[in-house]
């Protein structure tokens, strides 16, 4: 049975599931479980740094990070923590904490980035992972792991039994070859709802790539429309966020009124109804604008996929952009990084192509003689130069579509 990264193609899977008032239960525990060994994991590693760095007897030295060497994998972390003996957490809760530690450190030690580990806190969102394993197997199905559909729509995870699930699964319980389930993440967000995600994984494509309709196209992101392609297609801007701003502004005051409440009668916030009740509506109504973002992305990024051989952007660098405070709410409530993160997966789905290229200048650029504004005694073309002509040519520019044909030349360009 091949493993994980030997199998060619690799998928996520993830579903809404519906645990019982037991179930969820035993999900926090492993959630505290998971949570408790990686602020372990981190604690021992700021130990042992510290460690070398004072001024100790060497023996002393030495011994104490032997001992902590020691508690760095899950079973020697159960035997000093008894606690995490408990039969309703899973084993491998414990192992993929200590193995999510490690992946954050070598994360830091590639791009320097994202930082050290930190503690994880204590909050409303509830996390585990566990894995999907095959004994006695000799093939990997959907249907004969330790984690495995039931039907189409009942999942058995380990300790937590079986779950009722609702997402796009039946095509993949449908077909005969083979699919390996890897790694399974169960979570709770803020909103109190909870979901399963799956990474699978197998040799045949989890999607159907016929011929693209279309050539190649370019796409320039802005915030007046969400984008305008190189044919001058224009497709506007929903802007969900400022759609309910107003009202998830007055239900945010309710929140911060029953929360100064609580604080000046003593009264811890977890105990607080009313707080709790009003927190959970707010985080419905940002749930409810992060769908619509998510499920606009998703068909926008799908279509232009399929329907087009090959996919040129502008590589955009969102955190710098967002220190413009005019610009800051509308760069957010558009979602440009994570819309460019799902063409390019979707781009190795579906056998097409997908290139970012600098933005230099493919604003300012006449795509007709080339002629760039700001140059010989012109003025850059600002924001709010939506439409221009060009004072070398004479051509006449709808500044957005001007800057999707530029970009399209500049990734073909490159691909040459």
């Amino acid at each position: 049975m091949k493993s994980m990264a030997k199998l060619r193609y690799h998928y996520g899977l993830k579903m809404r599931c519906y645990p019982s008032d037991r179930q969820k239960q035993l999900i926090k525990v492993n959630s505290d479980a998971s949570r408790f060994v990686y602020n372990e994991m981190v604690a021992i590693g700021k130990e042992m740094m510290q460690l070398r760095r004072v001024k100790l007897p060497i023996d002393t030295v030495q011994d104490r990070i032997q001992q902590l060497t020691l508690r760095q994998n899950a079973k020697q972390m159960s035997n000093h923590y008894q606690f995490l003996k408990d039969r309703r957490i899973d084993s491998l809760t414990k192992a993929n904490a200590i193995q999510n530690y490690r992946k954050a450190w070598n994360a830091f030690r590639k791009v320097h980035t994202a930082g050290v580990p930190k503690f994880h806190r204590k909050n409303y969102r509830w996390c585990y992972q566990t894995n999907c394993q095959y004994p006695g197997q000799k093939r990997a199905l959907l249907t004969n792991g330790t984690v495995c559909f039931l039907d189409d729509r009942h999942v058995k995870v380990p300790k937590v039994g079986r779950l009722r699930v609702a997402g796009s699964q039946n095509r993949l319980l449908n077909r005969d070859s083979e699919i390996r389930i890897g790694t399974v993440t169960l979570t709770k967000d803020a909103a109190d709802r909870f979901f399963v995600s799956m990474q699978l994984a197998s040799d045949t494509p989890f999607v159907s790539s016929n011929k693209a309709n279309h050539g190649p196209i370019g796409i320039d992101l802005n915030t007046d429309n969400f984008l305008t392609n190189s044919q001058g297609r224009v497709v506007p801007n929903p802007r969900y966020y400022r759609t309910i701003k107003d009202k998830l502004a007055k239900e945010q005051r309710t929140l911060s009124r029953r929360q100064r409440r609580a604080k000046q009668e003593h009264r811890p916030l977890r105990d607080s109804k009313n707080y709790q009740k009003q927190r959970l509506l707010v985080a419905k109504l940002h749930a409810k604008v992060m769908n619509q973002r998510h499920n606009f992305l998703q068909q926008l990024s799908t279509a232009l996929i399929k329907n087009h051989d090959l996919v040129v952007a502008e590589e955009l660098q969102s955190r710098n952009m967002l220190k413009n405070h005019a610009l800051a709410l509308s760069i957010s409530d558009v979602g440009w990084r994570k819309f460019l993160s799902m063409l390019a997966y979707k781009a190795d789905l579906y056998d097409r192509q997908f290139v970012t290229v600098n933005p230099q200048n493919t604003t300012q650029a006449c795509h007709d003689c080339g002629f760039v504004m700001g140059t010989n005694n012109t003025k850059k073309l600002t924001l709010a130069d939506r439409e221009w002509t060009c004072p070398n040519c004479g051509i006449h520019h709808i500044r957005d579509w001007n800057a999707a044909k530029n970009i399209l030349d500049k990734g073909l360009a490159e691909l040459a």
